[in-house]
């Protein structure tokens, strides 16, 4: 078993440590923060524009995308030197990490152009358009429709219905909008893809509170009334959008667990036990950080090798967002009611990094449950892993 990594892969972290070191922001720059999923400030703009020239946005891309071809493994060391930081890698996650890669993967060379590198550059910026009132996990039984126009030149999308928990749309430049496009087709059939502008007539943002706080202003209500989108906005074929979607939901989930890793490291270096009740939960959230990262590293080598085995993310997946709720659930209550100020710092301040990050423990407790809800819920994982990995029946 190799536990070091090669020289390789350590000169391109060298590389990258270096550029941290040379071109991080200054503090008293960050001043302005992000208010919503796609709501990018305009010093964070600048950084991910910087980081984008220089390759170092998304590695694994090519130097046009943002990246500089690199594997997977320099990949996971670049993420772990954010990770050390407390870097947040963008401060759109979703444009960045998912929409921009949908159309990646599955636009023409006009959209990769029009609207993939504009949201890489952070020039412009994304909501994901895939939950509605009826259709959550269940994102095939969606109901949000387009028809073809009515008039001569059949050049355009009508577009009707409703999107709800869309992060960040009241501040987004344009929705990766999942809609119906064939009723009559079987329900994963007849989905299309179409990139809808938010300034679009007929679309309306309602943004609305969370859990946590009445000021947090990220999940929206959309609605789509008689909204022309022009023909070219279409992402991928025509009722093939269920490969859009498994791909958009692979693009989220390849190194998700990293992310998971990285708030229980957080929760290790925050939390502060007294007596040995609270030091037995804070040896258990220890363990848990270093279980997680060992499935990481092996799911990490499986792919370095060009192995594909996708239902073991789904144990990374389910293993990392409980452990962090269960943690952050023991800290609140460890905290007693000092924990329920609100709002409080609980962590040193990172300019970089979200600021829920360092919140109170009320807020990164309550923060806590999307985690076993985004990516596919716990009761998603655990089909498929019963199903795909432990080979049980379905009853």
């Amino acid at each position: 078993m190799q536990l070091a990594f090669d020289a390789d892969v350590e000169a391109f972290r060298a590389e990258f440590v270096a550029f941290l070191d040379e071109h991080l922001p200054d503090e008293a720059a960050t001043v302005q923060r992000s208010h919503s999923s796609s709501d990018v400030p305009i010093w964070a703009r600048r950084w991910q524009r910087l980081l984008f020239d220089h390759g170092w946005l998304l590695p694994g891309n090519p130097p046009e995308f943002g990246g500089r071809n690199a594997t997977v493994l320099q990949q996971y060391v670049h993420a772990e030197e954010l990770s050390r930081r407390r870097i947040y890698q963008s401060f759109n996650p979703q444009g960045v990490g998912i929409i921009a890669a949908s159309i990646l993967s599955f636009g023409t060379s006009e959209q990769k152009q029009r609207w993939a590198v504009p949201i890489l550059r952070a020039e412009m910026t994304a909501s994901l358009g895939m939950s509605e009132p009826g259709a959550g996990s269940d994102l095939a039984s969606l109901r949000t429709r387009a028809v073809p126009g009515s008039d001569s030149q059949g050049d355009h999308f009508v577009v009707d219905g409703q999107k709800v928990w869309t992060s960040g749309a009241h501040d987004a430049d344009v929705l990766l909008t999942f809609v119906r496009t064939d009723p009559d087709a079987p329900k994963h059939k007849g989905i299309s893809v179409l990139l809808i502008p938010t300034d679009s007539p007929g679309v309306t943002r309602r943004a609305f509170a969370s859990a946590s706080d009445r000021e947090d202003l990220d999940f929206n209500e959309v609605f789509f009334t008689d909204v022309r989108v022009p023909v070219e906005n279409l992402v991928g074929p025509l009722n093939q959008g269920w490969r859009v979607a498994t791909g958009s939901l692979g693009h989220e989930r390849t190194m998700l667990w990293m992310g998971y890793a990285d708030q229980l490291q957080e929760l290790t270096a925050d939390f502060r036990p007294s007596g040995a009740l609270e030091r037995d939960l804070y040896a258990t959230l220890g363990m848990e950080s270093e279980a997680l990262r060992l499935l990481g590293s092996v799911a990490l080598a499986r792919a370095a090798r060009g192995e594909e085995d996708v239902p073991s993310l789904s144990v990374l997946k389910l293993l990392g967002s409980e452990a962090v709720q269960t943690a952050t659930g023991h800290v609140l209550s460890a905290a007693g009611t000092d924990g329920l100020v609100h709002p409080a710092t609980t962590g040193p301040y990172a300019p970089l990094n979200l600021d829920s990050h360092y919140g109170s423990w009320f807020d990164r407790y309550f923060r806590s449950f999307a985690a076993t809800i985004a990516g596919g819920t716990s009761e998603i994982q655990r089909n498929i892993i019963a199903g795909r990995i432990l080979g049980l029946p379905r009853i």
